[in-house]
């Protein structure tokens, strides 16, 4: 896999939206059919995901899907509307346990015969959002021979342990995410910034980020993608 600075999550039932995610540097593209998505609006999501992933995937990116968790009951129906050949693979949240990820690849396998591909070849990155996935870290990052990355979600998890998010609540689960990344040899993803008209905040938390181990970042606007891309691009020596 490619290293991945910036990943730039987009609403799936907003075409809008992805034709200007489309426009973007991002490094790849997450379309979103969880927390983005009203769940009257499901469905349709599903529907607007599986027709652009054909369309977003020729610009030789990363094509991304975060599926709604497997608590949801909603994850079977996700992945027979958008597994595709030209799907790099899907963003499972609320990861607690390496059960949910043996859950999905039993899922992910009926998806890629249903739809002609190689059994496999759908790649997987989990999002640990809360304190039970902290703590399962190391079993979740070693459960899936799919497994591509390991991934911070600061929102959900800073109201499971009562916290306002910030530096401090956030650097055990940081620092555990990169440890069980980099042992199995997995990308380091870390949050999302929430307000995307503070770059100067947006800086400082990407250069913090990166300065204990964290690889790349999630963005929820174009707008974030160039400080991220910058921040995580090696120097030349």
């Amino acid at each position: 896999m490619d290293v991945l600075r910036s990943l730039l999550f987009v609403p799936a039932h907003r075409e809008r939206m992805l034709e200007s995610a489309a426009a973007s540097k991002a490094d790849a593209l997450v379309l979103d059919l969880e927390d983005a998505v009203p769940e009257r609006q499901k469905r349709q999501a599903r529907d607007v995901a599986a027709a652009w992933i054909p369309r977003l995937a020729p610009r030789r990116r990363p094509v991304f899907v975060r599926l709604n968790g497997i608590a949801t009951g909603m994850t079977r129906d996700d992945l027979m509307a958008i597994v595709s050949k030209r799907l790099t693979g899907v963003v499972l949240p609320k990861v607690e346990d390496p059960q949910d990820l043996r859950d999905l690849d039993v899922l992910l396998r009926e998806a890629e015969m249903e739809h002609g591909v190689r059994p496999g070849d759908i790649g997987t990155i989990a999002l640990i959002e809360r304190a039970r996935g902290v703590l399962r870290c190391e079993d979740i990052a070693r459960a899936s021979d799919r497994l591509m990355g390991l991934s911070v979600g600061a929102e959900d998890y800073t109201f499971d342990i009562g916290a306002p998010r910030g530096a401090d609540a956030l650097r055990h689960i940081r620092a555990t995410v990169v440890q069980g990344a980099t042992a199995y040899r997995l990308l380091a993803i870390d949050t999302p910034y929430p307000d995307h008209r503070d770059e100067a905040g947006l800086e400082e938390e990407t250069r913090a980020a990166r300065a204990i181990g964290l690889r790349g970042k999630y963005a929820i606007h174009p707008a974030q993608v160039a400080v991220i891309n910058r921040v995580f691009t090696p120097a030349p020596e």
